[in-house]
């Protein structure tokens, strides 16, 4: 039997609007480390190069022998909750809102202790956990402790759900219905249990293989959204903006084309008006009303995500233009990420590698299909991420990326992926 989906009260226009409160997000530079493996959906703990102690909290030198030759590594999180305990009255107005709070000690197998928030779904202590690294509303990394067999969602827990973006109930607009990526994204936040899709449209009178086939789906519904076009973007911004609780940037112009092999700068500035202005001109007429509906309860506009690519992180010249338009996309999401996160608006990057369409045919697999994108966009919006980089490709760019940027910027100089 399908799982009966609740959709939120609708705001009293009466009532006084509320601001949102954040928990707080002040942390030294060292201790951001943190926040950094928790953003791709790791936990990660310093660990000194010398004597190879673990420590936490984050310092600046090692615990044990005061080496500041440390590092931070990846962890099980497998530990013991030793104790818990309800906390009913607190300082900070985002806690005060929501208690009681139930938080424990818990001593990880690597020796060290942390204090975590505790799933509901953990029992009694002592009893083994396993700890997992999350973004709180401020964006900052917090610490659950989880059971040890078993994952549940941190959204099954009522006082954790405010740490993801589920979108089961949820308004959610989808820029570009007309590609595969934008198609498969539709389907999977249907699948997902979204209550509305808006589904943009540009050009209608180019016919779109499958288009025809969202106008099917129960909660879609499709509108004129052409992102390179101010108009059309204030416009839809001003009939939906009020209603809209996610974004996703699907719109996407690719060209697969070096420097060498063109002529003349009218693709790239297309590539650009689609890639970088239109992600710019959504964020003038979208980014205002998100922020404004951060605290409306259950209804609340709560992420904004963006289809962005690897090939942001270092230039792919086979696709030269491209990659530099999603690297200027990438550069200008991290300032509306910066300008959302006060009100506690999440913004989601996933950087795909070569995906399985019509730009990306004469490279070699493995490539990602829009489904696999599409499924790893909903595990996202369900979880505590902000960059996610789906498969193969993408991890391994990453990796290389993470250790020398300018020894990939070389070997994809020489068109090696």
């Amino acid at each position: 039997m399908a799982q009966v989906v609740k959709r939120p009260k609708r705001k009293n226009p009466v009532e006084r609007t509320r601001l949102p409160t954040l928990p707080p997000a002040t942390r030294s530079r060292v201790a951001l480390g943190l926040t950094a493996a928790a953003a791709r959906g790791r936990f990660e703990l310093q660990v000194c190069r010398d004597c190879g102690a673990v420590q936490y909290p984050p310092r600046e030198v090692c615990r044990i022998c005061l080496s500041q030759r440390l590092f931070w590594r990846r962890q099980d999180g497998m530990g013991e909750l030793i104790s818990d305990t309800t906390l009913h009255a607190a300082q900070e107005l985002f806690f005060r809102e929501r208690l009681p709070w139930r938080i424990g000690d818990v001593r990880l197998d690597s020796g060290v202790n942390v204090i975590a928030y505790v799933h509901h779904n953990v029992g009694a202590p002592p009893c083994r956990i396993r700890i997992e690294a999350a973004l709180d509303r401020s964006g900052q990394a917090a610490l659950v402790a989880m059971p040890e067999r078993g994952r549940p969602a941190l959204s099954d827990d009522p006082k954790l759900r405010e740490m993801t973006c589920n979108p089961r109930a949820r308004k959610i607009l989808v820029t570009d219905g007309k590609s595969a990526v934008g198609q498969a994204v539709a389907r999977a936040l249907a699948a997902a249990g979204a209550d509305l899709i808006w589904i943009g449209m540009a050009e209608p009178w180019k016919k779109s293989a499958g288009f025809d086939a969202l106008r099917e789906l129960p909660q879609a519904k499709v509108v004129p959204l052409d992102v390179t076009d101010s108009r059309s973007v204030r416009e839809l911004a001003g009939e939906i903006g009020g209603k809209v609780d996610i974004l996703v940037n699907t719109s996407d112009c690719h060209r697969a084309f070096s420097l060498a092999a063109r002529r003349g700068v009218e693709t790239a500035q297309l590539e650009m008006d689609v890639n970088y202005f239109g992600l710019l001109r959504l964020a003038q007429e979208f980014a205002p009303t998100l922020k404004a509906r951060a605290a409306d309860g259950d209804a609340n506009a709560i992420a904004w995500v963006n289809v962005l690519s690897v090939f942001a992180l270092s230039n792919y010249p086979p696709h030269g233009t491209y990659s530099a338009s999603k690297a200027a996309a990438w550069s200008l999401s991290q300032n509306l990420r910066a300008d959302l996160r006060p009100a506690g608006v999440r913004v989601i990057n996933l950087f795909p590698g070569p995906v399985d369409d019509e730009w990306d045919q004469l490279e070699m697999p493995p490539k990602l299909s829009p489904a696999a994108l599409a499924a790893a966009l909903v595990q996202s919006l369900q979880g505590s991420v902000e960059d996610v980089y789906p498969g193969d490709v993408a991890q391994d760019w990453l990796a290389r990326n993470l250790e020398s940027p300018k020894t990939l910027e070389r070997e994809l100089g020489e068109f090696d992926r």
